[in-house]
């Protein structure tokens, strides 16, 4: 399945090695201009060879809109397509992998079900894959931000390293925004606008590296001015498409709504969201009421595995079965969260707009 949504979907295609990835965008509004400028900076923002904590992989990911516009940039409410062209593979670091499934990799479960698989790249399993996610989450960002919805997300945890609960909390309050959290990023090369915890999270991930091994982390996303009444009970309640959307990110592995799991450690009298004068005095429910947005801050966390390609010697076993010692080459990020953060607020995106536009045919 390479398709999102019910009325604005996204379908990504290509290969990390292919001649080129993107996604063909169905079902945008008519008479909409688009703005190639911030479609281009949200790529430039998940692109890799950022900074020495990311894969070196040198792709300038330039997106060029194939079909959907008029002379003028405007949608013409046909399918828009979004290309980027793959320029710096190397097939030959993949070589070693033609027989080997890697440890933690999709290679193996790609190979058994399909009994085929793009070998080189990881294929449509490689985060290369996300271009296209960020593609259509540009252009469904540059429709609600007409509507005064906002979607920004940070890191807020590499390994055992947190931003401090408290300020955690402040932020998820008064989120910054995306172009602050760039402005970070410039400073500290990484998406955390706690300074300190920043500081100890590069460091940390500095170390993995040399050591050629990975880490995993969380990504916090904070969606602003989202209408009230989004959300199709019973099976499509708003935080269930979400947690679809994010949960189909790769090296995903949790999604916690709202309070999460720390609110089951709080009795109902400690987590109910109160009213005066009928608004919310407190937002545990996270933004959503019987899977309906409620019009408050909706808040999330996801939690990002270790990479699994790592430069380690690993005792694993070949297609073959024989047991032998893998110790992987190539380029590969020792921890995604940074370069993650772009891909979560553009899954949240798509998933705002698909189901706006979805109850406005109601």
């Amino acid at each position: 399945m390479s398709t999102f949504g019910q009325k604005y979907r996204v379908t990504t295609f290509g290969e990390s090695h292919s001649k080129a990835v993107g996604c063909v965008i169905d079902g945008f509004p008519s008479n909409f201009k688009i703005d190639q400028d911030a479609l281009q900076y949200q790529l430039n923002r998940r692109r890799p060879g950022q900074t020495k904590l990311t894969t070196q992989r040198d792709e300038k990911d330039k997106a060029i809109i194939i079909s959907g516009l008029n002379t003028q940039h405007l949608t013409l409410g046909s399918p828009i397509m979004i290309m980027v062209y793959n320029e710096d593979m190397r097939p030959q670091d993949y070589k070693q992998f033609d027989d080997i499934p890697r440890p933690g990799h999709a290679d193996f479960t790609y190979q058994m079900k399909y009994e085929i698989r793009a070998e080189s790249g990881g294929g449509r399993s490689s985060a290369r894959e996300t271009i296209g996610r960020v593609c259509g989450g540009a252009i469904a960002q540059q429709y609600l931000s007409q509507m005064n919805v906002s979607i920004s997300a940070w890191v807020s945890s590499v390994g055992n390293i947190e931003i401090p609960k408290e300020v955690q909390q402040q932020l998820i309050l008064n989120p910054p925004t995306q172009d602050q959290i760039e402005e970070v990023n410039a400073k500290y090369q990484f998406r955390n606008p706690h300074q300190e915890s920043a500081l100890e999270m590069v460091k940390l991930i500095e170390q993995v590296k040399l050591d050629k091994d990975s880490i995993g982390g969380t990504v916090t996303c904070v969606i602003k001015g989202c209408p009230i009444g989004l959300g199709e009970p019973c099976f499509d309640k708003f935080q269930a498409v979400l947690a679809h959307a994010i949960m189909s990110i790769p090296a995903t592995k949790g999604f916690e709504f709202g309070s999460g799991f720390e609110g089951t450690k709080q009795r109902g009298s400690a987590h109910n969201d109160r009213f005066k004068n009928l608004k919310p005095i407190t937002n545990n429910a996270g933004g959503t009421l019987g899977g309906i947005t409620n019009g408050e801050n909706i808040y999330f966390k996801v939690a990002f595995k270790p990479v699994s390609t790592i430069g380690l010697e690993q005792e694993t076993s070949n297609f073959k079965g024989e047991d032998i010692i893998l110790e992987a080459h190539g380029r590969h990020d020792p921890c995604v969260v940074s370069r993650a953060v772009p891909v979560v607020e553009s899954m949240a995106a798509i998933v705002v707009l698909d189901l706006y536009l979805l109850s406005k045919q109601k």
